[in-house]
């Protein structure tokens, strides 16, 4: 068991911009394989659990925590310093903060920004999020990496290390949780377009991020945000053009409803696409599997290959499942011929996936990552548009 030493500056971790200005407080760090970290309190006081993983984006951590992908993760930023732009009332990509605790090295004392209205502690102290800065994340983020994500509990009331670890022993693994239901709405929302109306989507809500169905409303396309309980009468009911799975948490392998909406839509020959979560179950209608990966992809900065174009895009992450799928090989289903698009140049996970009927046409797409770039780099930006070819294309047809 290894302990990282308290910070000989923890004080400045206090946050002075809250009204109560409290006293730094002690918190520890304890992982499953029983290596923990102490540090100072960040957040809310109190105790958390859940999947470790490491963030590398250097921007964008309001959209990261409001990712309703996250749910049940503890996210560690490898970002140094953390929370110097506050927090706003416009970048939210849900309507609450989905991590289950967050990990800083340093945080930002005073935010600077102007369209900030309160700091990232208060933040997370309002929502009720148990927080850690002060720690060495660059440590633990290579201890991570050699050992893969685990379960985690971060404390700041018990602070025993050992009895701490009992805790963590005992919560769930993220292999075999189903966790859409979790995160989806409880009644079907309506995204108008901007403009002219081309056409109607139907998004099915797996953790969807606010940014998505915005993108396509750029685009003509109105978006019936559906719950992760869809069928495929409700599909019909809005007169979809075209059907959108979305990110969201958890293990692909458990969300046997929705991989049979998919399949039924498949079969009536609805133009599909589907991004993070969404690629995942695209590959398990079509009778691929999926895998958990060691540590996962979770940033704003990874590089992907599109294998058509041979051109590289930086990406937005965030996933801990992967298709397997043969690169380089077409493989048949009774949907048609399927074949990995895109490719990470990190480790070559799969990160897109094609489908083409007998005649070699597009019928349905999907992508390991998140182009709507909220946060994120605006690379993938094309594939709403591909989207929209498609839809065109079976219009026409």
């Amino acid at each position: 068991m290894s302990h990282s030493a308290p910070s000989p500056h923890s004080a400045r971790f206090r946050d002075p911009s809250s009204d109560s200005a409290e006293t730094s407080r002690q918190a520890i760090l304890v992982l499953e394989d029983g290596r923990s970290f102490t540090g100072v309190g960040f957040g809310a006081t109190g105790e958390t659990f859940g999947e470790a993983v490491f963030q590398t984006g250097m921007t964008g951590y309001q959209e990261t925590l409001t990712d309703p992908s996250y749910h049940r993760q503890v996210v560690v930023a490898t970002a140094p310093h953390i929370g110097n732009t506050g927090w706003n009332d416009e970048d939210d990509e849900s309507g609450r903060i989905w991590v289950a605790g967050y990990v800083i090295r340093d945080a930002a004392r005073i935010p600077s920004n102007w369209r900030s209205r309160r700091s990232l502690s208060a933040a997370l102290e309002d929502q009720g999020i148990v927080g850690i800065a002060g720690i060495d994340t660059r440590a633990l983020t290579r201890h991570l990496r050699e050992r893969g994500a685990m379960r985690v509990g971060i404390s700041s009331t018990e602070l025993d290390p050992a009895r701490l670890l009992e805790k963590v022993k005992q919560q769930p693994q993220m292999s075999g949780a189903h966790l859409a239901d979790d995160v989806t709405i409880a009644e079907p929302q309506v995204i108008p377009a901007i403009g002219t109306k081309r056409f109607t989507v139907a998004a099915v809500d797996l953790g969807i991020k606010s940014m998505t169905p915005h993108r396509m409303a750029e685009r003509g396309i109105e978006t019936h945000v559906l719950p992760s309980t869809a069928t495929a009468a409700d599909l019909q009911a809005i007169g979809a053009d075209g059907i959108f799975f979305s990110n969201g948490p958890g293990d692909p392998s458990a969300a046997e409803e929705q991989i049979a909406l998919l399949q039924q839509a498949l079969e009536s020959g609805l133009p599909y696409f589907g991004i993070c979560f969404g690629n995942q179950l695209f590959g398990r209608a079509l009778g691929l599997g999926t895998y958990k990966l060691t540590y996962g992809h979770h940033g704003i900065n990874q590089p992907v290959m599109d294998l058509g174009t041979r051109k590289v895009e930086v990406t937005a992450h965030n996933h801990g499942f992967a298709v397997d799928a043969p690169i380089g090989q077409d493989t048949q289903t009774r949907y048609g011929t399927v074949r990995v698009s895109h490719v990470c140049l990190n480790d070559n996970v799969v990160e897109g996936l094609e489908l083409t009927d007998d005649q070699g046409r597009l019928k349905a797409f999907s992508v390991q990552y998140h182009p709507e770039a909220a946060a994120g780099p605006h690379d993938a930006s094309y594939l709403f548009d591909r989207f929209v070819e498609l839809m065109t294309d079976r219009k026409d047809a």
